[in-house]
């Protein structure tokens, strides 16, 4: 059965390290909100097609549409989590390299937010869980092949898959198409996409919070987490207060720093971003909505900022090992500290 949000307050109010790994699963919710999930709103936001405060409630609302639609498919929200690294052996050191993980992750994303560039919250996970998980004993043998290899085959595709279905996109819509009508099928396509960021990322950020969770209470097992919808309205909200709060700069950076958008070309990036996230969670492929929605954009066309697509590609290269060394270091010290 699903932990009840009246047992959670009770554990959360007599437990301190679990509210300390609650407060830092939600920092890390908070910093996605910033950085990945505008992606989502960014191409409607920019032309017109809804002002900034309605897209992040329909953000809002169609990432726990995504969330829990995807959760009736497939419950088993910590598999990720558990086939990128092992966490077995002592729970409270396993929980402290989590804490670690968690920390380089918020750190990350927000160095990333300070520059305006947008970056993958999904990949940052997948680094940072695994260098926390590489600094417990066993070192490089807690690393688990079989999931990188699904990972980095996501994000070859969901690169690749953007750029060729937002460029046929671009190609198949009718350039004589009145502005108003394409605005009005964006808040369409901005609905999916943030359909579809609430099926892949939600899912993932939940399974490290029941992880987590489970970790603060001395378990460590392999069992099937069941996801409350209490949890999923938490998650959903506290992401739509991160694009509040800060989405609007990866926003202006998409929409308008790398690529000049008007309706025709931002709703042919819709539909190429999501009928890439939507073909990649179909396989079962961990992907990143950033990499999707930034490809789209590309392929649909137009004269882009080199500067600006440089630094993205920068940032989407060393999110891999400088997330996961930033996670290394600081379990490192988080266990030689608190264990």
């Amino acid at each position: 059965m699903p932990i009840s949000f009246t047992t959670f307050v009770s554990h959360f109010a007599r437990d301190p390290v679990l509210a300390v790994t609650t407060a830092l699963v939600l920092a890390v919710i908070l910093v996605n909100g910033w950085t990945d999930a505008p992606n989502a709103i960014a191409t409607a936001v920019v032309t017109d097609a809804l002002p900034f405060r309605p897209a992040v409630v329909l953000a809002a609302i169609c990432n726990l549409l995504g969330v829990v639609c995807m959760t009736a498919v497939n419950s088993s929200v910590a598999e990720t989590i558990y086939d990128i690294a092992d966490f077995s052996g002592d729970p409270s050191s396993a929980l402290t390299a989590l804490c670690a993980a968690l920390v380089s992750i918020v750190a990350w994303a927000v160095l990333a937010w300070r520059f305006g560039i947008p970056t993958s919250e999904s990949h940052a996970l997948v680094a940072g869980v695994t260098g926390a998980a590489i600094a417990l004993r066993g070192g490089l043998s807690n690393v688990r092949a079989a999931a990188w290899s699904k990972v980095l085959l996501g994000l070859v595709l969901s690169v690749a898959l953007g750029f060729l279905l937002g460029r046929l996109a671009g190609r198949l819509l009718p350039r004589r198409g009145s502005p108003r009508a394409f605005r009005k099928c964006q808040i369409g396509g901005a609905a999916a996409m943030a359909f579809l960021h609430g099926a892949q990322d939600g899912q993932k950020f939940m399974g490290v919070f029941l992880l987590g969770t489970a970790l603060a209470a001395g378990r460590r097992d392999t069992e099937t987490f069941l996801i409350p919808l209490w949890l999923m309205v938490l998650c959903a909200l506290v992401m739509a207060l991160g694009t509040a709060l800060g989405g609007r700069r990866i926003i202006d950076t998409v929409g308008r720093d790398m690529v000049s958008l008007t309706p025709r070309p931002g709703f042919a990036a819709d539909l190429g971003g999501g009928a890439c996230l939507l073909l990649c969670t179909a396989l079962g492929l961990p992907v990143s909505t950033t990499h999707a929605k930034t490809a789209a954009i590309l392929g649909v066309g137009g004269r882009a900022d080199r500067r600006v697509v440089r630094s993205i590609l920068l940032t989407w290269i060393l999110t891999f090992p400088g997330c996961g060394l930033i996670g290394f270091f600081t379990a490192k010290c988080f266990l030689s500290l608190f264990s």
